[in-house]
Parts: structure tokens; sequence; C-alpha cells
């Protein structure tokens, strides 16, 4: 967990993928690949796994759901190493992973034959469990390392662009993720926007919270794919947002 301090460094249960991100980050590092062109490979990676979905491949599609968590981490991790953070990777990045995670339970929901409405209630659901996560989680990191070079508390106007991408890019990218994303961060900060004072955060908080981090949901969705129980995975994730203001009332009450 590169990004923290060792004092602030907490289990993540999202974060199983760091390991093979790191090996394939140090195996690019030299290489003429870019972080960008890591963040397209585990979008085709995505891709794939809805591939086999659809053709009832669920091992295999378990298989690529948790290689694309750890190649996503690989992008981040590529980045430091080559010293090129961007602002262009960190939006590319998360526009990349709603699309792919509404794309994941859309395929759910056509194979189940569901009615959409739940496909919609589920995916409400994923994207405000992970920005809670994320919410805190970049508050620690601001803390721990005295502020991220791509990573905002409050994403609200669009930065300057950094050496080596370009400001359009960076304009074009933070609108799109303002579209995505702009409705679960207003939502999170109206619930919890005092969270920002807080010094430090518990590691057993974080290790809580972290079942919500994206790399946690693929494994529970690659759980259930592979245990043949893909006709749950809309509701365990519909179900795991109850939990969400427990989490916030925890934090008001003990964590200040």
């Amino acid at each position: 967990m590169s990004k923290l301090k060792t004092e602030d460094q907490f289990l993540d249960l999202s974060d199983y993928g760091r390991s093979f991100g790191r090996f394939l980050a140090k195996s690019l590092q030299h290489t003429r690949f870019t972080p960008i062109h890591v963040t397209l490979l585990f979008g085709v990676c995505g891709l794939f796994a809805i591939v086999a979905m659809l053709e009832g491949y669920y091992i295999l599609a378990a298989f690529l759901l948790l290689l694309k968590s750890g190649i996503d981490a690989a992008d981040g991790e590529l980045a430091r190493l080559k010293k090129t953070p961007s602002y262009s990777g960190r939006y590319l990045d998360s526009i990349f992973d709603f699309i792919l995670n509404f794309l994941f339970l859309s395929t759910v929901t056509y194979i189940t034959n569901v009615d959409y409405w739940l496909l919609f209630v589920a995916f409400f659901g994923l994207q405000l469990q992970g920005t809670l996560y994320n919410y805190y989680y970049v508050i620690l990191r601001n803390r721990s390392v005295g502020g991220d070079s791509t990573s905002k508390i409050f994403e609200y106007k669009t930065p300057k662009a950094l050496p080596g991408e370009r400001q359009k890019t960076v304009n074009i990218l933070f609108q799109f993720y303002l579209i995505f994303y702009g409705i679960f961060d207003k939502i999170i900060y109206f619930l919890d926007g005092s969270a920002s004072k807080v010094r430090k955060f518990p590691n057993w908080f974080m290790t809580m919270l972290s079942v919500y981090g994206l790399g946690f949901q693929l494994f529970i969705m690659a759980a259930l794919l592979a245990l043949n129980q893909i006709d749950l995975i809309l509701n365990v994730f519909t179900l795991m947002t109850f939990p969400v203001l427990l989490c916030i009332i925890v934090r008001k009450i003990f964590i200040k």
C-alpha cells in the first residue's frame, strides 16, 4: 500500500491485486508502455469478462474480473515508477470503472432476466458504496502523505494539467468524471461533510470500509459467478447499501 505511510497502512480487503499490480508495473517500467495503456488493458479485460459471462463461462469470467482488479492496480503503480502522474490517467481510470461496473451489472440483469429497476438500484448502491470508501481513503491519503498529486478530497473544479498531459484532455475527462460521479460525491459529502476534518481514521475502521472498495466488490461478484450464484449478485449489492449510513454514524460518534 505505497500510497500511505507505514503507520497509516491497514488491511485493505479490496487491495488484493496490489502485488500483481506492482509486478506488472515493474515489468513495464522500462518499456514504452504508459499508465494509460495499462488502463486501456484493464478495460479490455473487463469486456472479455462480460463476453465470458454471456457465453456461460462463469469461472473464466470470475478469473477475468480478478485479473482486471490486478491490472487496475498497475496503472497507478506504473505512474509512480515512471514519475508520470496525470489527471488524465486518474479520471480515465474512474470513468472506465464506472462504465464497466454498469456493464457488469447490466450483463447479470440480462442473463438472470430480472426487472431493470433492480439493475439501477443495485448499480446506484454499488457506486455509493465505492464513493464512501474512496472519500475516507482519499482523506487518509492526503493526511498521510501531505497531499496526493492527482486525487482530491473535493472534486469540484477542473485541475491544472500536469507536465506531459494536455489541458484540453484533462478538461474533457474531468467533465465526464463529474457527470458520472458528481451525484454520488454530493450525497456522501451531504451525509458526512465534516469527515475531512478528522486527523486520522483508525485502521480497524478503514479495514471495515474496504469491503466497499472496488476490488472487494469485484471479488464478491467473481465469487458468486464461480459458485454459479449469478442470480444473487444484484440482491447482494443492493443489501450492502444499507450499512452505508451505519458506517457514517459510527464515524461521527467514535472518530473525530
